[in-house]
C-alpha cells in the first residue's frame, strides 16, 4: 500500500461511540480540508479560540446520529446548533472515542533505540 493509499484509507475510517444518553454517533477524523473549511464557517476572530475550535472540532466530525446524516455545519450558527443538539453527553462520547484510540500501545517495541528512532 502507498503512502497516498495510507492517508485516503485512514480519512475515510469512521467510527462508533454511544453516548450517555444511548445515541449511536458515528464519527471521523477531520481531514486537512474539513479543518479548512472548520476556520472558515468559524470565522477569522472564533477561529483563534482554541477551546470554542475544540469543541467545534467535535462536532464537525459526527456524520450520523442515530443513523440520520448530520451535514457539515458551514456557518457560526450551525456549528452552536449542532453542539447543541450534541450537548455534553455527545461531545463527551466523542472525545472520548478519539482519545481512546490514541491510549493504543505501540504494536512494534522501540528495540533498544530512542523513541523516534526507526527501528
Amino acid at each position: 500500500m502507498t503512502p497516498s493509499q495510507s492517508i485516503v484509507q485512514e480519512a475515510a475510517k469512521s467510527y462508533t461511540a454511544i453516548d450517555a444518553k444511548g445515541r449511536r454517533l458515528s464519527l471521523r477524523r477531520l481531514t486537512a480540508l474539513d479543518t479548512l473549511r472548520l476556520f472558515k464557517a468559524a470565522g477569522p476572530v472564533l477561529a483563534q479560540n482554541e477551546p470554542w475550535l475544540s469543541m467545534a472540532g467535535l462536532a464537525f466530525s459526527v456524520l450520523e446520529i442515530d443513523g440520520v446524516p448530520v451535514p457539515s455545519p458551514a456557518t457560526e450558527p450551525q456549528i452552536e446548533s449542532l453542539i447543541d443538539r450534541l450537548g455534553d453527553e455527545g461531545l463527551a462520547a466523542i472525545a472520548d472515542t478519539f482519545k481512546d484510540e490514541h491510549d493504543t500501545p505501540d504494536p512494534k517495541p522501540h528495540l533498544g533505540n530512542s523513541p523516534g528512532t526507526p527501528s
